[in-house]
């Protein structure tokens, strides 16, 4: 058996994914202020940024994501449906919904509220200058009415092919129940999309094998181009935010599970490592749901029939890494611009963006419109979110990776409330090692 066959897939991504920073930081050291520098090869000269970093390392790293997210569409439609028509009490799918989306707007709630409270302890805002080149174009973010309405496809097939979730979620959902409905007719199909959910989470764990290749293409891309001097400047800003997502994420996340669980927390976190590294990886709740999913289900315990609901839900309208950005973003401007916000106008950010973050489900970009309602709210001008989209890319690898961790948090407190929870499964020290196991038994 190699090497490689015998690492565990959490110890290969962890070092593709610190390789790949040493070696972005190392590129970039190199590359200095010049824009390229040229080896040359006798016949030709070999460009390093344009055949590496925009060459190699972004072509893999738009592989690897482009991979991740071909499964996204498939996956949740036939899990959810699959998850759907095994419902013995259709009355349930309320119970989870009530439930799922309840638990989100809390722990979203939470986070914003330890953000701000972080942020005014520490007053990251506190000296820093105001370019005179700030600006920001605000998109407009829609009414809660209009995305309620958005959220029933007219076309299921074009919500499909533009990766709108909640509208996939929906026709899911309603062809789930009318299968449980059709009797026989239901039932033969229901072992088709049995089939197709075993043939895609197959594909899930293939891909999984080349995830640390694909990390190590990402993480070199971006720590050859990303501004280090940006995060100098705004240290204290940037120490805030991260300092806030790893309290939730530790802390706030922890005692949730135990008190709505009463299952151990460290248990937990351990089993999550792998679905953070995606995550952080990819930047993307979408592009992590396969993982996500996956490790909700074979290492967590939680039975598809819940899973298969509360992990795309929560991919499109949990926003607690998001909240906690938008909380220390919201001090920071208001002290850099010299504005006095009061109580009423934190609990009003409070309020905001935890109902932003199901009113703006689905939209792109939506961390940053939901930013510039909340300064518009309390009156903050919108051009300060300028100051900080520097080093806001960094802080989504985190803020991406304690998003997920929540939707599976969240799934678990569900899952256990509605008896649909294996706790050997997540007693299981062996059933983490599941996927790992199976991906290093196979190479592609």
């Amino acid at each position: 058996m190699s090497e490689n066959q015998k690492m565990g897939l959490t110890a290969r991504i962890m070092i593709g994914m610190v390789l790949g920073v040493v070696l972005g930081l190392t590129l970039q050291a190199i590359l200095g202020k010049n824009k390229e520098i040229l080896i040359p090869l006798g016949l030709f000269d070999l460009p390093i940024k344009g055949f590496f970093v925009d060459g190699l390392f972004h072509i893999g790293g738009q592989i690897f994501i482009a991979s991740l997210k071909m499964l996204v569409v498939p996956l949740v439609f036939i899990s959810l449906v699959c998850g759907t028509c095994s419902l013995s009490d259709p009355k349930k799918l309320g119970r989870l919904g009530g439930k799922s989306i309840g638990l989100y707007l809390i722990t979203t709630a939470i986070a914003i509220t330890v953000a701000i409270t972080l942020a005014l302890l520490i007053a990251p805002g506190g000296g820093v200058e105001i370019p005179s080149s700030a600006s920001f174009d605000a998109k407009q973010a829609p009414t809660l009415v209009q995305v309620i309405i958005n959220m029933f496809p007219t076309n299921p097939i074009d919500a499909m092919a533009n990766g709108n979730m909640l509208q996939i979620i929906v026709f899911a959902l309603l062809f789930g129940i009318a299968m449980a409905l059709s009797g026989d007719a239901g039932a033969r199909l229901a072992a088709v999309f049995e089939d197709l959910n075993t043939v895609v989470l197959k594909l899930v764990t293939l891909l999984m094998n080349v995830a640390p290749y694909g990390v190590f293409c990402l993480m070199a891309k971006l720590f050859t181009t990303i501004d280090m001097g940006l995060i100098a400047e705004l240290g204290k800003y940037f120490m805030v935010v991260l300092a806030a997502l790893l309290i939730h994420a530790f802390i706030n996340y922890s005692i949730l599970f135990k008190l709505l669980t009463g299952l151990s927390p460290i248990i937990f976190l351990k089993k999550m490592k792998d679905a953070c590294m995606f995550a952080f990886s990819t930047s993307s709740s979408s592009a992590t749901m396969p993982v996500t999913l996956e490790t909700a289900t074979k290492k967590l315990g939680a039975h598809n029939s819940v899973a298969s609901f509360t992990i795309p839900l929560g991919a499109t309208i949990n926003m607690d890494g998001t909240a906690i950005m938008q909380g220390v973003a919201t001090v920071f401007i208001a002290q850099v611009f010299a504005v006095d916000l009061t109580i009423n106008d934190y609990l009003m950010v409070i309020l905001t963006a935890t109902l932003a973050s199901v009113g703006t489900a689905g939209v792109p970009g939506v961390g940053l419109i939901m930013l510039a309602m909340v300064l518009n709210q309390v009156g903050l001008p919108v051009e300060g979110i300028a100051l900080i989209i520097g080093v806001d890319r960094l802080l989504d690898m985190t803020r991406t990776a304690v998003n997920i961790t929540g939707d599976c948090m969240v799934t678990c407190v569900v899952a256990k409330s509605e008896n649909e929870f294996d706790i050997d499964v997540f007693n299981d020290p062996d059933a983490a090692k599941e996927l790992e196991e199976t991906t290093s038994k196979k190479n592609i």
